[in-house]
């Protein structure tokens, strides 16, 4: 009797893995937009083309196998683990679930989540008093949804990059700085000087480790 767990051909899981995080993703996204929707339909075609090859059909590998085979001979590319591209490119030979890029992952993705998650605490109240929100990962970075999206993506890449996400990756990174920058104009029309002030004080994006948060640093 054969009990072999099959590599792939899961498509069972690639639903459930693409409802959950599509779903939690939705639950502080909230888009309500068109420009909202086609973002969150790119991060949703993101997710689901990394589990439908790592649970579903390994496009990627099925593609570069010759190139695989000739350089690294001597590993079966079709096995799941294979799945794990950085690790075995970079010779990592034990259990790829405790890799140096798989742990990585973890912490990208974890990370990027529970910054979504504080910044839609904080967001929220500011819509509910109508209020700039300065506080909280909003004091440190201007977008922390959007850059938590793309923490999220990048620790997806780095745990089972495929061909198909490296090359939407780029494109949604554009998407949410485009979307960030539409919103930054609407902010300006709605609040002026004060969100102007609030543009000098905070980057867009990536933090500056040095001196205090904005709504700190403030008088």
């Amino acid at each position: 009797m054969d009990s072999e767990v099959p590599a792939y051909g899961l498509w069972s899981l690639v639903i459930l893995n693409s409802a959950v995080f599509i779903f939690f993703a939705f639950s502080f996204f909230k888009p309500s937009t068109t420009r909202d929707w086609r973002s969150f339909g790119a991060f949703s075609a993101f997710i689901v083309a990394l589990f439908a090859e790592m649970y579903g059909f390994p496009l990627t590998i099925f593609l570069v196998s010759g190139w695989l085979q000739s350089r690294y001979p001597g590993i079966d590319w079709f096995s799941h683990d294979a799945g794990h591209l950085l690790e075995e490119l970079f010779g990592w030979r034990s259990n790829p679930h405790f890799g140096p890029f798989h742990i990585a992952s973890f912490v990208f993705i974890g990370g990027g989540f529970v910054l979504i998650s504080a910044a839609w605490k904080v967001l929220y109240e500011a819509q509910r008093t109508r209020i700039l929100a300065t506080s909280g990962p909003y004091a440190w970075i201007r977008h922390p949804q959007y850059a938590g999206f793309v923490l999220v993506l990048f620790g997806f890449l780095l745990q089972w990059p495929t061909l198909l996400t490296l090359g939407m990756f780029p494109f949604l990174v554009v998407m949410y700085w485009r979307l960030a920058r539409f919103e930054e104009r609407q902010a300006i029309a709605e609040h002026g000087g004060e969100y102007e002030r609030y543009m000098r004080d905070v980057p867009g994006f990536i933090p500056r480790f040095l001196g205090p948060p904005a709504d700190k640093a403030r008088p």
